[in-house]
């Protein structure tokens, strides 16, 4: 037995002596960096395969900041089709790192203007135009001022569309496509999209003084996502996300925010003195949350968009304190937390791509 483990020892260092041999010859690491060169030009895809509706939180965190959340983001997969709700600060980022697949971004919804969540609009329509090479100017629906947006973008990257199409030509960088085709919601006629097996769905919220403020439905054969946007309780979210399967909820801690509110004065921190204050009359505590939930009689709770986002166990412990004494079926995000509905299923499947 010890003549078995000194010769699997020797071996071993033998073994480890070529390796560091080996990795110092230029025709080794040329073919080594080819193999990861190859994995990383054909990466597997995050997303479900199977016939289904899912969604990926792609920024979780409000505009205070946490150095590991992006911006308010949510992916949603329809079947093949991908569409993105908001693109905060950060979001787009994410998605590259986890190897979207652009060619597949059909449309990206804004719940509302406020920086947080259009932060990333940009990044998102150069990665949708040159690597995801789509064949149709980005689609943007958004609520009124959203072309305001759009415009001053296309705008702001004139000299940059110039450029890229010189460098790259028309096969790369196709000028007759670049920019947005930009869609005001109107809210008398809520339906944006109804193919007879995906349906999308816009509502209004109360963002006060953000007006309009909107969230959004989602239907796919059978399934539901609701997503909330920035608001207070509002009736008219519970009413459009009745019995959805996920409702994705923006989330904010008055016990938190009041605690931080302290420091801010102790230290003389004006202006997060009056920001922890002034938000408060504008988003939605946890248990009004979870109250609007259990109104619509929503199957799962997905608290996104933290005021604050919880840096710990013990600021999570404090965020959520009560949430289980008055309704299962709930969870906090994290950038990205990802929930797939699977067709002919009630099944909520809930992983991390992190």
């Amino acid at each position: 037995m010890f003549k078995i483990l000194k010769y699997l020892l020797l071996l071993t260092v033998l073994l480890t002596i070529l390796i560091l041999i080996l990795l110092r010859q230029p025709f080794f690491q040329d073919r080594l960096l080819e193999i990861g060169i190859a994995n990383m030009a054909n990466p597997e895809s995050y997303l479900p395969k199977e016939d289904a509706l899912s969604a990926v939180v792609c920024g979780s965190r409000s505009p205070i900041n946490d150095p590991n959340r992006a911006e308010a983001c949510i992916l949603v997969q329809a079947g093949e089709k991908i569409f993105l709700f908001d693109t905060g600060n950060g979001s787009i980022q994410n998605l590259n790192n986890w190897n979207t697949p652009w060619n597949r971004v059909e449309a990206v919804f804004y719940t509302h203007l406020h920086s947080d969540h259009i932060a990333d609009i940009a990044e998102l329509h150069i990665a949708t135009w040159i690597p995801g090479q789509r064949k149709s100017k980005q689609k943007v629906f958004g609520p009124e001022g959203v072309k305001s947006l759009t415009d001053g973008i296309e705008l702001a990257y004139t000299k940059d569309y110039f450029f890229r199409n010189e460098h790259h030509g028309d096969i790369l960088a196709p000028l007759d496509i670049v920019g947005f085709e930009t869609h005001t919601v109107d809210i008398e006629n809520p339906v944006l999209i109804d193919d007879g097996e995906l349906k999308i769905t816009a509502y209004s919220v109360s963002h006060n003084p953000v007006d309009p403020a909107l969230g959004y439905r989602i239907d796919y054969k059978g399934r539901s996502i609701s997503i909330s946007g920035d608001t207070i309780y509002d009736e008219n979210l519970v009413k459009y996300s009745k019995n959805v399967d996920v409702l994705f909820h923006e989330s904010m801690s008055v016990e938190l925010l009041n605690i931080i509110n302290n420091n801010a004065k102790k230290t003389n921190n004006f202006v997060v003195d009056i920001v922890t204050v002034d938000i408060l009359d504008y988003h939605t505590p946890i248990l009004d949350v979870v109250k609007a939930a259990n109104e619509a009689n929503v199957k799962h709770l997905v608290f996104y968009h933290h005021l604050p986002a919880p840096r710990n166990q013990l600021m999570e412990n404090i965020m959520y304190r009560g949430v289980d004494q008055i309704r299962d079926g709930w969870t906090a995000s994290h950038d990205g937390t990802m929930l797939v509905l699977p067709i002919n299923s009630d099944e909520i499947e809930i992983s991390s791509i992190n």
